[in-house]
């Protein structure tokens, strides 16, 4: 159906909008909210067969061009307007560009929905969920019918409109859906009158129905092998970068003649269980991942204790962790945060947590990249003291070589250095290593710098190194770590003592949203990248903090206050992301 000019009648004034048939009819009751102020939990508009509702059917309702609808309900205040006119993009001049790309935009809250802001904002931080949202409007084949399209649909629209605004964005268009889909997500607190507003709702369980709705978004088509459902399966955006495998053995303790059980299931996350003696994340997850539980023993015939354990037979590029904060209390008949502070790191290694044939497969690359990672950062260090002494050099007063010196100056590149004392001679500007005393370090420095080929020179060099070192299963397993080597790029915290209250707020490092500088060279831009903005030093290790419309710079060295301990902000749920070889 095709977008209809309507009439809605209010108060005794009428108001000329648009309805896209194409949109929810919650976004419709925004539009009217905006020319009538009446609030969408107040507001009741007639149509054919009674009430619109917010997952009704445009082409069942029988609206017809130029039709009046009325509508019901007392007004409030009307939305004020921003404080700063909105000014797009494309309007803006290179120094206004640089300036608003410097922090990525908010979300308005629209009443307890915190929960699904922080949600949003920290998914973010995954590029290949960006790229696959733009190509799904065109997109078609296996899968594409799964999970749920509009939900779909309206996240991608969601993450494009936040890209082309500078301020905060309003994201009433999803919400409507994502109600929809879940009717979870709708429910209503009770106030001292009966019914308020709409109740706040649990981010991880906001996560994991995200992740549920899209698994129809296909990923990368190239890369499924195997059987026709595996293709299906592996061409999905889901199960390539989202999903592991786990592999859990039971067996009894009682009676250790009884063969073991085996079984596999896939899991969106791992869980960290949090008990009073739990310090760190590590430690929480092994706990959840080895369990003594009582069940039916057949070569006992009565309850029996069984040892489970479980590990990682696949891990996905994008690792989800949650901490399992909010618990059931007996005492109080209610569900109850757990306040203990649990360290988690910038760095995971689960190469413990993986099954012994993962583990074998992945050691070799695990350790080589460790060392390569070990050699970059002993030439980003290099690197810096040759910027330094060369900084030092070409301070005006020691500024004192001619132009006709410059000009006769050879073509071959020559050793930075530092400045030079008075009363004494400069070493001849040529590339072959010159020996230096042990006080001069700038100078040594210098010249360790002038030896460093590019960055991208190494880069290159240690991708062909590493790839060679990827079994061949694992090259055609897309999505996968072929390392088990983490960073943290993503956090969801939550704030308060109350498990159905409180406040969540989204982190996420800024190297995730940006282009980065490798070896202080420009990153090339490659086909598909939704990283905007200026790029990022590569030892810019801070973090945004998205607190619905607020975005602010949160140092690197904060993170651990999220560590828990308190009612203030604790991890909740951790995103992290598979280092990348290169």
């Amino acid at each position: 159906m095709p977008t209809l000019n309507v009439q809605i009648k209010h108060a005794g004034k009428t108001h000329k909008l648009p309805l896209n048939t194409d949109a929810p009819p919650v976004a419709f009751k925004e539009a009217i909210y905006q020319v009538t102020g009446v609030p969408l939990d107040r507001m009741k508009v007639m149509v054919k067969g009674g009430i619109l509702k917010d997952d009704a059917d445009w082409s069942k309702l029988g609206i017809k061009e130029g039709q009046t609808l009325m509508v019901i309900g007392a007004a409030g205040e009307l939305p004020k307007p921003p404080s700063k006119p909105i000014v797009f993009l494309e309007d803006m001049d290179d120094s206004e560009l640089a300036q608003a790309l410097a922090l990525p935009g908010g979300l308005t809250n629209l009443g307890n929905t915190c929960y699904m802001n922080a949600t949003l904002q920290t998914l973010r931080a995954i590029p290949e969920l960006q790229q696959a949202l733009i190509k799904y409007p065109t997109m078609s084949g296996p899968g594409i019918r799964e999970g749920n399209h509009e939900l779909t649909r309206a996240l991608g629209t969601t993450y494009t409109s936040m890209r082309g605004t500078t301020g905060p964005f309003t994201p009433f268009a999803f919400l409507g859906i994502l109600r929809q889909a879940v009717p979870q997500f709708a429910e209503r607190s009770r106030g001292h009158g009966g019914m308020a507003g709409y109740a706040q709702q649990d981010a991880e369980e906001c996560w994991i129905q995200i992740l549920n709705n899209i698994r129809g978004l296909p990923g990368n088509l190239d890369g499924a092998s195997g059987s026709a459902q595996s293709q299906q399966d592996r061409s999905r955006f889901i199960e390539q970068y989202m999903m592991g495998e786990m592999r859990s053995e039971m067996k009894c303790v009682e009676a250790p003649e009884e063969p073991s059980t085996v079984s596999t299931e896939k899991i969106l996350k791992l869980e960290c269980n949090i008990t009073k003696e739990t310090n760190y994340m590590h430690t929480g997850i092994l706990d959840a991942l080895d369990q003594s539980i009582e069940k039916m023993s057949p070569s006992l015939g009565r309850q029996a204790v069984y040892n489970r354990k479980s590990r990682l037979s696949r891990i996905p590029t994008n690792l989800t962790v949650h901490m399992v904060r909010f618990a059931w209390k007996r005492e109080i008949n209610k569900k109850a945060k757990i306040m203990r502070k649990v360290k988690f790191p910038f760095e995971l290694d689960v190469l413990d947590l993986c099954t012994d044939d993962l583990k074998a497969k992945i050691l070799p690359l695990n350790k080589r990249l460790r060392e390569i990672e070990h050699d970059r950062a002993e030439r980003r260090k290099v690197r810096k003291r040759t910027k330094k002494a060369a900084s030092a050099s070409t301070e005006p007063e020691q500024e004192d070589v001619s132009m006709a010196d410059a000009a006769a100056a050879p073509s071959s590149p020559v050793l930075v250095q530092s400045a030079v004392p008075a009363g004494h001679e400069p070493p001849a500007p040529t590339g072959a290593a010159v020996e230096t005393s042990g006080e001069d370090k700038g100078k040594a420095s210098a010249e360790e710098g002038g030896a460093l080929e590019p960055e991208s020179v190494y880069r290159k060099r240690e991708l062909e190194e590493l790839s060679a070192l990827v079994p061949s299963d694992l090259v055609a397993d897309v999505g996968c770590s072929v390392t088990g080597l983490y960073e943290l790029v993503g956090i969801i915290t939550h704030k308060g003592a109350d498990a159905d209250g409180g406040h969540y707020i989204g982190y996420v490092k800024k190297s995730a949203l940006h282009p980065i500088k490798i070896g202080g060279e420009m990153p090339v831009p490659t086909e598909g990248s939704t990283l905007t903005g200026i790029a990022l030093e590569e030892d810019d290790e801070d973090w945004y903090k998205f607190d619905d419309e607020k975005v602010s710079i949160f140092p690197a060295d904060k993170i651990p206050t999220l560590e828990g301990g308190g009612e203030d902000s604790s991890a909740y749920v951790l995103l992290y992301r598979s280092k990348p070889l290169a």
